[in-house]
């Protein structure tokens, strides 16, 4: 059975994301080891707050749960504006209060440090956040990362524009040096970009699907993060007038456990740590020269009606309560 590392900044698709492998465990099919926040969408101690009642929420309040590490200095604001100032579309005070402690809990990169020692070549790690825990992990511990059984990046964009500037993507951009960090890690990190992302857009129907199968507090809560989601990506144009919202981050759910979904091309990810204009942009070369070099695989295909569908017959699940 797969164990997970989930690294996180919830955030309205890492909600779901986070959800959907909460259903994945409770089907028997994975193991969630611990789940670690960072600091992104929302400042550290929101994100720890909202996965802890996100684990609440599904009926997983033990699992162990990290605070993320801080970011000395971004270049760009978080997304709040997206997610709202809760981080969960302003509706946090509808679920029950936090039942981890942010204060005494152990930080993230030393979480990460702790299971991979205890659990080597048996960990997945699903990085859905900017990339802080991971390389402060790796510098605290060099090394460290290449006791993952593997490593899943949902961050970047390659040959589609970026959703922060007009090339990079939020992951990268927010803490491009720790992406450089953990890109020079190992040869096999796995990345689900924009390129593919962008496609995978949940909708206010699919959210009425699963609370017509279940009028629970969860199904609720879907129902009502969907909408502000919704009504926020509209706004900012990030569905092109389409009616729903991105749920990037299920792709790194996807590509453990429906992989059918995905088609991906071996490359060598360069992260731009320098440029006024490229700062965060991910790359890769496409001439036709010999490369013996490449460090990951890159999704740029997907099955986006195979993939959605998936999501929601999996949050049915989660919402029945079996």
């Amino acid at each position: 059975m797969t164990k997970i590392i989930f690294d996180t900044d919830p955030g309205g698709d890492d909600i779901f994301a986070l959800l959907w492998l909460q259903s994945l465990v409770k089907q028997g099919l994975a193991e969630l080891i611990a789940v670690t926040t960072a600091e992104g969408n929302i400042g550290s101690e929101l994100t720890f707050i909202n996965a802890s009642k996100v684990l609440s929420l599904g009926g997983f309040e033990q699992v162990e749960l990290g605070r993320g590490v801080t970011v000395k200095e971004s270049k760009i604001a978080d997304a709040a504006y997206i997610h709202g100032m809760d981080g969960m579309g302003n509706i946090s005070h509808h679920l029950p209060a936090a039942k981890h402690d942010f204060e005494s809990a152990v930080y993230s990169d030393d979480l990460i440090i702790d299971k991979l020692n205890n659990y080597p070549e048996e960990i997945t790690i699903l990085a859905v956040a900017p990339l802080t825990n991971l390389a402060a992990a790796e510098s605290k511990s060099p090394g460290i990362l290449r006791k993952a059984k593997e490593i899943v990046i949902m961050g970047g964009a390659f040959k589609v524009p970026g959703n922060v500037t007009p090339h990079a993507e939020f992951n990268i951009i927010y803490n491009s040096q720790a992406a450089e960090k953990v890109f020079a890690s190992r040869d096999d990190i796995v990345v689900l970009p924009l390129d593919i992302t962008q496609e995978l857009i949940f909708t206010p129907e699919m959210a009425d699907d699963i609370i017509s199968n279940s009028d629970s507090d969860l199904t609720k809560f879907i129902s009502e993060l969907c909408n502000f989601m919704t009504a926020a990506s509209l706004r900012y144009r990030q569905t092109k007038g389409i009616k729903g919202f991105l749920v990037h981050d299920g792709a790194a759910v996807a590509y453990l456990f429906y992989p059918e979904t995905l088609l991906f091309r071996r490359a060598r990810v360069d992260i731009e740590t320098q440029g006024h204009h490229t700062l965060g942009k991910t790359l890769f070369d496409e001439r036709f020269q010999a490369k013996t070099d490449a460090n990951a695989w890159v999704a740029l295909q997907v099955d986006r009606v195979g993939l959605l569908a998936s999501l929601v017959e999996d949050l049915i699940f989660l919402g029945n309560g079996e």
